[in-house]
């Protein structure tokens, strides 16, 4: 059993066995949508351990297929090599039109241009993927949409699932990123996300492997009620801007039992998202768990309401991170980060309120997005870094209510670490370890 191995299983028992806190629920309507609770206690939907991916929904042969599917075949996809969109873009008009399942069967590999499954659906439409589905390589196919893949817009009352995988093919893409490639100009030339769903409401995303995208691999815009569950999302990690789940704009999103590893962010997090909770995650490689960046371009920025819950992160440049931009507004409120493993993560707990992600300096300003109300409960672990606990807030707008309680984190090798804490208002309950120095 490897090193790694072993982390996780002792992590998983550590968590598993009684010494964590589950969250309070905020006193949210949409709240028991997600954690029904029985006699005061939280119940747990059943699921499968993260990291596999189920394959209950298997294939069906066309001779005994119910007639609620609609298979990519039928309408001419071959799974040659060729571009199969046209026959995809017929199989969803007649799913969609006829609520039914449409099929993307097992051991075959489909390639598509950039495609839009547009709603509205019948209900009970549903897109099952067996099979896999790769990125068309020719940036030449992106001219009319730079942005995005494969869309789903404006579905309600929708599944995805099926075991089988999204593949972005993005190296091509990453090799042309001044982020890979220190010999470009960084001219913010924009590629495309793997997976989009915007305004989608109603939706479950289950049972499915996301690769290599060209950037984020799958992003939430706009949606409101979405479970996201047993995805296993993969990238190098030094592949640049490959975020694993993006939340943006999107109200009441569960993202539970999920393995993912790229060259960001394992989860990022931003402006217009509330009530957000993601439970059992392993991370890593990746940039860590990010809420931000928030306030870029003096923007105002709205974020609360956000559980991570149950995470095992592992060899990140972050672990639990909130980064703002100077000159922004608005607030980021009521976020909780509790029963966290780490191991060997660079930044294990961080807030930039400072942050730049530019080549020339950023200059200080006198706005800045108040964060407030943040939990770190029964976080431990190691750091690969000295500084394992850093809070670099606003002088103008300082960070308060930042409680911390049960928060060990001690060197990787030798050593030791330090809690760096500027411009912040903290609580001290439990255990706290490095303590704050400024």
């Amino acid at each position: 059993m490897s090193p790694q191995t072993l982390f996780i299983v002792l992590a998983s028992l550590v968590l598993c066995n009684g010494y964590y806190t589950e969250e309070s629920l905020y006193k949210t309507k949409n709240a028991q949508h997600y954690y029904p609770v029985h006699n005061g206690r939280l119940i747990r939907t059943k699921h499968e351990h993260f990291g596999l991916i189920t394959r209950a929904n298997r294939a069906i042969p066309l001779s005994s297929r119910p007639r609620g599917t609609v298979s990519v075949d039928d309408f001419g996809a071959k799974a040659d090599g060729r571009d199969d969109s046209q026959a995809f873009g017929k199989a969803w008009n007649e799913a969609c039109s006829r609520g039914a399942i449409l099929v993307v069967p097992e051991n075959r590999i489909y390639r598509l241009k950039p495609i839009t499954f547009s709603g509205p659906c019948q209900p009970n439409t549903a897109f099952m993927l067996y099979g896999t589905i790769e990125a068309w390589t020719q940036m030449s196919a992106y001219q009319e949409d730079r942005l995005h893949w494969i869309m789903f817009d404006s579905v309600t009352n929708f599944r995805v699932g099926g075991g089988g995988t999204f593949n972005g093919n993005g190296k091509k893409w990453w090799q042309n990123s001044c982020k890979a490639n220190t010999d470009l100009p960084c001219k913010d030339e924009p590629r495309p996300k793997a997976v989009t769903f915007f305004q989608c409401n109603n939706l479950k995303v289950t049972n499915l492997r996301f690769k290599d995208a060209q950037q984020m691999h799958v992003s939430f815009e706009k949606c409101f009620n979405v479970i996201v569950s047993n995805v296993v999302i993969r990238a190098p990690g030094d592949s640049p801007n490959t975020d694993g789940i993006h939340v943006a704009e999107t109200q009441n999103i569960a993202i539970r039992n999920s393995d993912i590893g790229t060259g960001d962010d394992c989860i990022s997090i931003i402006s217009g998202s509330q009530n957000v909770r993601a439970t059992d995650i392993t991370c890593g490689p990746g940039h860590g768990i990010s809420i931000g960046s928030l306030g870029a371009d003096n923007s105002e920025a709205e974020v609360s309401n956000v559980v991570v819950n149950r995470a095992t992160l592992i060899g990140t440049t972050n672990g639990v991170r909130i980064k703002t931009w100077q000159g922004g507004s608005g607030y980021a409120r009521n976020i909780k980060f509790l029963n966290i493993a780490m191991q060997n993560v660079t930044n294990p707990i961080i807030i930039d309120q400072y942050y730049c992600d530019r080549a020339e300096p950023c200059q200080e300003q006198d706005s800045g997005v108040q964060l407030s109300n943040v939990l770190y409960q029964n976080i431990r672990g190691t750091s690969a870094s000295e500084v394992a606990i850093k809070f670099d807030c606003s002088r103008t707008v300082p960070c308060r209510q930042i409680y911390v309680q049960d928060v060990i984190l001690e060197p990787q090798g030798s050593g030791g670490t330090i809690a760096t804490c500027q411009n912040v208002r903290y609580v001290n309950r439990g255990k706290f370890f490095p303590q704050c120095t400024h």
